[in-house]
């Protein structure tokens, strides 16, 4: 499995000598995201393949998820922000459908900000128009 350095491999070596505050914000979380994932990704092997592929695949969706919600904080591009939301929508679907395929609960997410906090009491209620609630499966 790949290190989390594996992933600034494709980076280019000479980046811009000085990036906005904001282009150094999205590039921190997505960091942090990228090296959530990868941690949360290196699973204990079970001795049961199906755990074994939720335990590592559950970690990756998650951090689709993540790095989705930091291009919604900072993205301009409308295009690629409705591609965000979809990513959102479809990899938190995703994430419940494989809990209930191994017998775990598909527990109902809480909606994510998707702008940058100004403080840790503060809570965002604009989601650009997402409902980010999972609908109950039955």
């Amino acid at each position: 499995m790949p290190s989390p350095a594996f992933a600034h491999e494709t980076h280019p070596a000479h980046a811009p000598a000085a990036l906005s505050a904001e282009e150094s914000a999205f590039l921190k979380e997505n960091d942090a995201a990228m090296t959530k994932m990868m941690n949360d990704m290196a699973a204990k092997p079970s001795g049961d393949v199906d755990r074994d592929f939720v335990a590592m695949m559950i970690p990756h969706h998650q951090g689709a998820i993540d790095m989705a919600v930091i291009q919604l904080r900072y993205g301009k591009n409308e295009q690629l922000r409705r591609i965000a939301q979809e990513i959102i929508v479809d990899q938190m679907q995703e994430i419940a459908a494989m809990k209930l395929a191994i017998g775990q609960p598909a527990t109902d997410t809480t909606p994510v900000p998707t702008q940058p906090q100004p403080g840790p009491a503060t809570t965002d209620h604009h989601h650009s128009g997402m409902q980010m609630h999972m609908p109950a499966k039955q």
